[in-house]
């Protein structure tokens, strides 16, 4: 877990959901109303990914998803119960309870991302490894510059078009700048 989460961001994430997706057990609406009626219990949620290797957890999938409906794991138990995970969460209200919410494109959704965290408990071989993370940063990097020299000679090109002589100056030290720092 990096950053902790706001308490305040996750019940907007959570009300968010509800309005947009439908779940496809009717408890997993009454525990995610639940947590939004109860700070305490939120602050210990955490949505992740891979919630199945977490030592208590939810998932839950909305109606248009392939996923399972609903699963709670405590320990070695697993269970389709959500009123069994219900009272659990009530129970104890302390623990860490780990959410992974099934719904399409969840990877690139922004609500979904505000709240979600990195799983603690992700075995080592299905998590990034700090070589692909450097490559993965170094790919983005040199996308960014590329496309940003791409603007800058459209934007060169039309100060000549335009005969801006002031803009073409400005523009062309700006690409000069760049191509140096390349090197």
């Amino acid at each position: 877990m990096t950053a902790m989460i706001p308490v305040a961001a996750k019940k907007d994430f959570v009300r968010w959901f509800l309005k947009r997706y439908k779940l496809k057990r009717r408890e997993c609406v009454w525990i995610l109303n639940y947590l939004l009626s109860h700070e305490q219990l939120l602050q210990n949620v955490h949505f992740t990914d891979e919630a199945h290797y977490c030592p208590r957890a939810m998932v839950m999938s909305i109606t248009d998803s392939d996923s399972i409906p609903f699963r709670f794991y405590k320990g070695n138990l697993m269970t389709a119960d959500a009123e069994k995970s219900f009272h659990d969460l009530r129970l104890h209200p302390d623990e860490k309870m780990y959410i992974q919410l099934n719904f399409p494109n969840s990877h690139a959704c922004p609500q979904y991302a505000s709240v979600r965290e990195e799983n603690p408990y992700l075995p080592s071989y299905l998590q990034v490894s700090a070589r692909d993370k450097k490559i993965a940063a170094q790919l983005l990097e040199e996308s960014v510059s590329t496309v940003t020299m791409e603007l800058l000679m459209k934007r060169v090109d039309e100060a000549l078009d335009a005969n801006d002589r002031e803009q073409f100056i400005a523009l062309s030290a700006m690409l000069n700048d760049m191509l140096v720092t390349k090197d």
